[in-house]
């Protein structure tokens, strides 16, 4: 019986010793991130309560992961969109209600002056986009309604930030858990 007791004492005593040998467990501390767009649950563009985008939830669309992200523009209109950005760099929004189609959005790894279509079907709908500007921080894509009767001609800009996403006068900016305004 004493030797049992004995054994039961110096296992417990090499467990607690192992046990308190071991490093505290910890959160890795939140690193800046080197995306265009940074995609992470919780991350905030926010300029005032009439006019922010946040990174709401993710969710699954024909097997890939999108980002659900939420916007309030103006007070009074709000517009939800679902991105992620595939293996080679490419910006592309999708919706559950619509898996089937996926849109690409801007082409992170594209030179300046290549050009792409949003859907290339061809239609009113579709957009040419070329790339107008990218440095080291800074990514900039040109999007024009070629096919469409009334809007060709008429592009619009979409540039994007290096570690920040949306550029903007942002009077609280949060990215992948670092609060930067």
């Amino acid at each position: 019986m004493k030797n049992l007791t004995l054994k039961l004492i110096i296992l417990m005593l090499s467990l607690a010793i192992v046990i308190s040998c071991k490093k505290p467990l910890s959160t890795p501390a939140p690193t800046t991130s080197q995306s265009f767009l940074p995609m992470q649950v919780g991350n905030l563009w926010y300029m005032n309560s009439q006019n922010y985008t946040e990174i709401k939830d993710s969710v699954m669309i024909r097997g890939k992961l999108y980002y659900k992200f939420v916007s309030l523009i103006g007070g009074d209109a709000f517009a939800i969109s679902y991105l992620r950005i595939d293996e080679n760099g490419k910006l592309i929004s999708s919706d559950p209600k619509y898996p089937d189609l996926q849109v690409i959005r801007g082409d992170f790894s594209a030179k300046v002056g290549e050009q792409f279509f949003t859907i290339g079907t061809g239609t009113d709908t579709d957009q040419q986009v070329t790339v107008t500007e990218k440095t080291d921080t800074r990514i900039s894509f040109s999007f024009d309604y070629i096919y469409h009767i009334n809007l060709k001609g008429h592009p619009y800009v979409n540039t994007y930030i290096k570690g920040q996403g949306y550029p903007g006068d942002w009077t609280r900016l949060k990215i992948n858990g670092v609060v930067l305004k």
